[in-house]
This record gives structure tokens, C-alpha cells and sequence, in this order.
């Protein structure tokens, strides 16, 4: 069968700026994307359906039978027994929510305008794992990644921890072919700490589960990081975390806090960058919403910062609670930032300009280079779409 990963519209709406850059199944929470945790338990590869300027880096691939998958939900294994099961007219479904519908290929090329006359529902008993909004990328990690670790552990054996380092709860550690460990501190006994391929935690680190470095990445000498948190692959981390999700290929290497946040791909906090994640008055915190084009309360207490795939701030950067930054932005200036800044902004407390997209690019090639990515035309031609679909509105 032929899986394909859609798009709700207003769910992909609610995760910008995180979703100008990727579908919504490319979001990482837990260990995994839910795309990959949807190919890992399908025993498939996916497609997406998507914005047609993505479509580039994530073509859409048709076949004379095809089951559509909403992207933003995490697969289960009851939602996995009823989408193998599927058959054509049938759709599965959680309430109002569709989880996954049998289409033909004619049916993909209409699915926006089909009617749903003659399709049977198959109604799901509980609520399936969803993403909706940015924070909850963070506030959901904790189940994801405990969920995730079961998926890609079972029945495996882990490589042996160095005796140089410090271990509590160690049936909760696992540790991939080639990650380097030494002399650090590793709390199992609060949930599972998961250590991926080619990975380093170096000496003197503190870690507390559950926690997730993926393939290739590193935390830094005595970083202190409390979980749920996830480091995506080839990131690089070190100072204070916690409960937070860094996609990929992001460094946060330097001293400094990093709390109830998630942190896109490309990203830099530069040294001593602090994000304040909880007000003073103890108030629920408002974040910018793009769809209302206004702050919406989130009813959550602790929320930090939410930066969108390359954008970075120089060292010493203060982020207030709940802010939101775009994709491309390059903040630096004294002082707490402002709550929004917008995509391809250059500044900070003293006003911004836009970032012109020419130099946006000469970063990106030498950043992708850094990490023996090439920078090609497809990623070009989606920063291009993503530039210009933000310049017509500077508070996209």
C-alpha cells in the first residue's frame, strides 16, 4: 500500500513558524518525526501532502491505491491494525478528526472537493496522540519519547556504558553502535535516556530522563539537562535545558537556559543566550499566534521560545517568556527581545530591518557545509518560497 502524510490546514497553521520550513509530519517529538514513526511501524515509506512550495523538498507520490494519513498524529498500535485493515471507501476516525482515508489515485487528485457520501467510518476508542500547537511539541515530549524508546529498543541490546561514568536506573539507558560516553551522570530512574548512533555526551555532564541525543549529536563538558528533552541529529548542546526539542543540526553549545522550548533546524543560540520560560506574576502564558495574527493564551504556566529553521542570536541574548521567532532571523542588541520577530528580520531591541535574503543564503551554504550538507537548489528554491511568501506579509 502507498501511505501518504497529510496536512491539516489549520493544524499546519497553528505550528508555523516551524511549518514554513516542513510538512507537520516533520515535526520531531520524542525521539522520532512522526513521519518516522509512522514508516518504523508501518514498515513503509511515506509521502507528503503539503503546500505546494514544499513540494520540492517533499514530493507527493501517487499510486492506483493510496492510504492518507493525517500528519499531525502519532501512531498507536490499534490506529495501526485499522489503517492496514483499511479498505477503499472506508476512512478511520477519531470523532471529527480524520486519522486515515482509502483513496484511489483519480480520488488524491479531488480529495479536497470529494464528498464523503458512502464512506464508511471506523471510529478509533481513544484519542490518538496529536499535535495542534507549537508548545505542545514540548509539553507532549515526555509521553512521545518514552513511547518512541519501547519502539526502537525492544527486543535489541544495548552497548555497554563506560565504567568512567555514573549510572542510575540503567535498564532505562540505551546506547546505539558508535556513541562515545565518558564520564558523565545518568539518571535512568526518571525515565529513559536514550543515546543515539555516533553520538558523545562529554565528561562531566549531568542528565536526567527522560532524554533523547540523537544520531551524531553532543552535549557539551557539564552540561546540566533535565527532562523530557530531545536533542535532534548533529545538534550540539551544552549549559542548563529542560523540557525542550531541538529538531536538528542546531547548536546550542555554550552556557546558558533553555527551557519548555523547541528549536527548529540550523538554528544558533549564541553564548550566555537565556530564555526566560515562566512569568513573574506565575500568569498562563500568551504566545503569537500566525492564524489569529495575534498572542493567544496557551494555558500553560511554562513556555518558553519557539525559533523557526535558521535563525540565530548572538551571545548574551535575552528571549522573554513566550516568544516566538521566524525562520531566517538574525537577533542580537541588550535587553529582553521583543515577543514576536517576525521571519528574516535583522535587529533586536533597537528595532529590526529585513535580512536580505542574498546574505541569507551566503549563511546557510556555509552552515550546511559545517556539517558536510550541501545547500543545493531544492533548499534554496524553499527558502526563496518561504522569503517571499513572509516579505508580502512581514507578520507571517
Amino acid at each position: 500500500m502507498n501511505y501518504i502524510l497529510f496536512d491539516e490546514s489549520i493544524v499546519r497553521t497553528n505550528l508555523l513558524p516551524l511549518t514554513f520550513t516542513r510538512p507537520v509530519s516533520d515535526i520531531r517529538v520524542g525521539i522520532l518525526t512522526i513521519r518516522e514513526k509512522w514508516e518504523k511501524r508501518l514498515k513503509s515509506t511515506t509521502s507528503s501532502l503539503t503546500d505546494g512550495y514544499l513540494s520540492g523538498k517533499f514530493p507527493i507520490v501517487k499510486m492506483a491505491e493510496n492510504v492518507l494519513i493525517n500528519g499531525s498524529i502519532c501512531p498507536n498500535d490499534e490506529i495501526i491494525e485499522a489503517i492496514k485493515n483499511l479498505k477503499p471507501n472506508q476512512t478511520v476516525v477519531y470523532k471529527d478528526t480524520i486519522i486515515a482515508l482509502h483513496v484511489t489515485a483519480e480520488e488524491l487528485d479531488n480529495v479536497g472537493d470529494a464528498s464523503t457520501e458512502g464512506i464508511e467510518e471506523i471510529q478509533m476508542k481513544e484519542a490518538p496522540a496529536k499535535i495542534n500547537h507549537t508548545w505542545e511539541i514540548f509539553s507532549k515530549n515526555e509521553a512521545a519519547l518514552i513511547e518512541d524508546f519501547h519502539l526502537l529498543t525492544k527486543g535489541r541490546k544495548s552497548q555497554k556504558l563506560s565504567e568512567t561514568n555514573k549510572s542510575f536506573g540503567s535498564e532505562n539507558i540505551f546506547i546505539e553502535k558508535g556513541a562515545r560516553v565518558e564520564c558523565a551522570v545518568l539518571n535512568g530512574t526518571t525515565g529513559p535516556i536514550y543515546i543515539g548512533k555516533d553520538a558523545e555526551i562529554m565528561e562531566g555532564a549531568v542528565i536526567r530522563g527522560p532524554f533523547a541525543l540523537c544520531e551524531g549529536a553532543e552535549v557539551k563538558m557539564a552540561a546540566k539537562i533535565y527532562g523530557p528533552t530531545t536533542v535532534g541529529p548533529f545538534c550540539r548542546v551544552g549549559g542548563e535545558i529542560n523540557n525542550s526539542v531541538l529538531f536538528g543540526y542546531s547548536n546550542k553549545a555554550h552556557d546558558g537556559f533553555l527551557g519548555h522550548s523547541v528549536i527548529g533546524e540550523w538554528c544558533n543560540l549564541g553564548a550566555d543566550t537565556n530564555t526566560s520560560n515562566l512569568k513573574n506574576t506565575y500568569d498562563n502564558v500568551r504566545l503569537w499566534s500566525y492564524g489569529k495574527q495575534t498572542f493567544v493564551n496557551t494555558h500553560m504556566q511554562f513556555c518558553g521560545l519557539i525559533m523557526g529553521d535558521h535563525s540565530k542570536c548572538a551571545i548574551d541574548t535575552m528571549f522573554n517568556t513566550g516568544t516566538v521567532v521566524g525562520v531566517s532571523a538574525n537577533i542580537f542588541g541588550s535587553g529582553f527581545q521583543r515577543n514576536f520577530i517576525p521571519s528574516f528580520s535583522w535587529g533586536g531591541t533597537s528595532g529590526h530591518t529585513n535580512y536580505s535574503i542574498k546574505k541569507a543564503m551566503e549563511v546557510a551554504e556555509i552552515v550546511f557545509k559545517r556539517r558536510r550538507r550541501t545547500f543545493d537548489d531544492v533548499e534554496k528554491d524553499l527558502l526563496t518560497s518561504v522569503y517571499n511568501l513572509t516579505l508580502k506579509n512581514k507578520y507571517l
